[in-house]
């Protein structure tokens, strides 16, 4: 005797693909996005191009609780529609499975992601999101290597104004290097070389050694004549400019994980705005992980066609109210943070109301013969799609025999 029935694995399989590609395709493009905008930020600020994918990696989980929802919703939709158009849930109606024991191994699939996303709002995103923050801080301030730029001018310790033409092997190696360097005593030596490299001490972690091969130093005395020296190796040291260490995790109350919010919004000695804003982020995390239970109802309202139908105006629907909703519950929250409106009204109402229509429309479909939840709008598509088609439509010039008639003539 199987574990599963078939028709839960029949089900099983008709989600998992089209949702595990929803996944993919969604965190894809959020990525590709911010990929782009960290290539630019990484190339202006002068940094190596690995922290890129270590910033990413950082952003992950909050792609991944953004993703989640929407994968559930069209894997659902996509596999209920699919038995829709090929009539096969015409056939399980009929031997009689009703969509409540239909929906019995998605709702199972959303217990395992409900579960997953738990851990991304509450405790992963957090930190993950105060460690972007670290490595954005660390690139700006010049910790990760990236203080000194290319073909610029750069200035250290308010004394040496440095610049280097070219760098290769990711600034292993640097080439065309032009220093002017300035003592307590007036004296300027400016210093040029063919090639050089920075080199690391031991005895004192603030101070890196610049090795310069096959150049010149000029010196300026004060005197008319300046004293020129040329060498085939030089060391020069450079005093690291002081980098403040980076501000400790919660100065932002998204970065804040779940006990921490609690503490915070429940306890008397908060500041009312730190007390406003951690409730009114728990309360947002939290109405986002329970809309997630609805997305199966959604899906199943929302995938099934009209009769003779193939429209697929559900899918974009569902899109466009997923993404409406989430938007509304930042709006609540942003209000909710500034001690404007209370969380649950900000947050809680609209979820009612989201909810409450999510579930009339899976009553019109599951328990009215023949309803439709978007049957209004299927009929106004419909009618647009055809009013298009002959706007569209290939006019035939005058005089010419229609199809038809040519082949009627021969």
């Amino acid at each position: 005797m199987q574990l599963i029935p078939s028709i839960d694995r029949y089900i099983l399989r008709l989600t998992v693909i089209p949702m595990l590609g929803v996944f993919a395709l969604a965190a894809s493009l959020l990525m590709l996005d911010k990929m782009l905008r960290l290539f630019d930020f990484v190339a202006v600020e002068g940094g190596p191009v690995g922290v890129v994918f270590k910033m990413l990696g950082a952003l992950i989980p909050e792609y991944a609780s953004l993703a989640i929802p929407l994968g559930l919703l069209l894997g659902v939709l996509l596999a209920f529609r699919k038995l829709a158009t090929s009539s096969e849930l015409d056939t399980m109606r009929a031997v009689g499975l009703s969509y409540n024991r239909l929906l019995r191994m998605p709702y199972i699939i959303t217990m395992l992601l409900v579960a997953v996303n738990v851990a991304l709002v509450f405790y992963i995103q957090p930190i993950s999101r105060y460690y972007y923050e670290q490595m954005e801080y660390e690139l700006r301030s010049g910790a990760l290597g990236a203080s000194i730029k290319v073909g610029e001018f750069t200035t250290l310790a308010d004394r040496m104004a440095l610049r280097i033409e070219e760098s290769e092997d990711e600034g292993r190696k640097l080439i065309g290097i032009f220093a002017r360097v300035a003592n307590s005593k007036g004296q300027v030596l400016s210093i040029s070389a063919r090639e050089g490299a920075f080199l690391a001490t031991r005895d004192n972690p603030d101070t890196i050694i610049l090795r310069l091969t096959e150049g010149t130093i000029i010196q300026d005395t004060g005197s008319n004549t300046p004293r020129v020296l040329s060498f085939s190796r030089h060391d020069l040291p450079i005093d690291l400019p002081a980098i403040e260490e980076f501000r400790a995790r919660g100065d932002k109350t998204r970065e804040y994980i779940l006990p921490e919010l609690l503490s915070i919004g429940w306890s008397e000695k908060s500041a009312p705005q730190q007390r406003d804003a951690s409730l009114a982020s728990f309360n947002f995390r939290l109405v986002e992980i329970v809309m997630m239970f609805l997305m199966p109802l959604l899906a199943v309202a929302l995938a099934i066609p009209p009769k003779r139908s193939t429209s697929a105006l559900g899918v974009f629907v569902s899109i466009v109210m997923v993404v409406a909703y989430h938007k509304v519950n930042q709006y609540g929250e942003d209000v909710a943070a500034l001690g404007r409106l209370d969380p649950v009204l900000a947050l809680w109402v609209p979820f009612f109301i989201f909810a409450a229509l999510i579930v009339w429309m899976y009553y019109r479909v599951a328990y009215v013969p023949g309803g439709q939840a978007i049957g209004a709008l299927e009929m106004a598509f419909a009618k647009l799609s055809k009013r298009l088609g002959k706007l569209f439509a290939r006019k035939r010039p005058r005089g010419h025999p229609a199809p038809a008639e040519l082949a009627a003539a021969e």
